[in-house]
């Protein structure tokens, strides 16, 4: 019987300081096309953040 312990875990599609000598330029700008797309996604959920933050500080100070 398994578990999903056992269960080989998917490797991501982007390793931060994978080799890139084998990539090629098409594999490159896809990567970086991927990447600048994650950023943005990262981007977005800290300005949310802070604008909750920001919310929560102006409703307790009054």
């Amino acid at each position: 019987m398994t578990t999903e312990d056992d269960a080989p875990r998917p490797r991501p599609a982007l390793e931060i300081g994978q080799p890139l000598d084998l990539l090629s330029a098409a594999e490159l700008e896809a990567r970086i096309a991927a990447l600048r797309a994650e950023i943005a996604r990262l981007e977005a959920a800290r300005d949310a953040k802070r604008a909750a933050t920001a919310a929560a500080e102006a409703f307790f100070r009054k």
